[in-house]
């Protein structure tokens, strides 16, 4: 059975007989986040199940966003206009910026992925065409605990973002789940 074909049917036994009667009143939960929060964090397998009940995070508090080492790359890239949907459309007021300990984002280079990408067979000419991007978005990460510090000024700094927006930067431990503050954005 391939990986899909597991999800299917995994599904199918789970929506026969659900854990918890999702269709209820008791459940059937808002769009907008009770919390009014953003979690911008890393798509890291090992947060999965683990970031948000070691944050005290239930279905229907928070919208997550999540993306290879959190990383923004410009002022309208994908994540901020994600946050911009949840800041207007969704009542979000405090956005926090999640990075982790042991971020494979530290080890990945443009020459890494430019390799990688070729032994794939992807054109070199393709490669080409996103190089200059490429090169400041993968060599631009080092350090997981200054990237958060980065993204929490540039989505302060963001001429789109409101002022009165809360920006928050933490890291979180993926073996511990100790989550450690490194700016507070009261």
């Amino acid at each position: 059975m391939n990986v899909l074909e597991e999800i299917l049917q995994t599904n199918e036994t789970f929506c026969k007989n659900p854990p918890i009667d999702y269709s209820g009143e008791d459940h059937h939960e808002s769009k907008l986040p009770k919390k009014h929060l953003a979690i911008v964090t890393c798509m890291d397998t090992r947060l999965v199940d683990f970031l948000e009940p070691a944050l005290g995070l239930k279905r229907g508090d928070v919208k997550i966003i999540k993306t290879a080492g959190n990383v923004i790359v410009d002022v309208f890239d994908s994540t901020i206009r994600s946050l911009l949907v949840c800041i207007y459309e969704l009542g979000v007021n405090e956005i926090a910026i999640i990075g982790h300990h042991e971020c494979g984002m530290a080890k990945t280079t443009s020459e890494s992925l430019t390799k990688a990408m070729l032994e794939h067979g992807i054109n070199s000419s393709a490669i080409k065409m996103i190089d200059k991007d490429l090169k400041e978005w993968a060599d631009g990460f080092k350090n997981p605990e200054e990237n958060v510090k980065k993204v929490v000024e540039d989505i302060k700094n963001n001429p789109l973002i409101p002022k009165d927006i809360k920006v928050h930067g933490l890291m979180f431990h993926p073996r511990s789940g100790k989550l450690d503050l490194l700016v507070n954005g009261y």
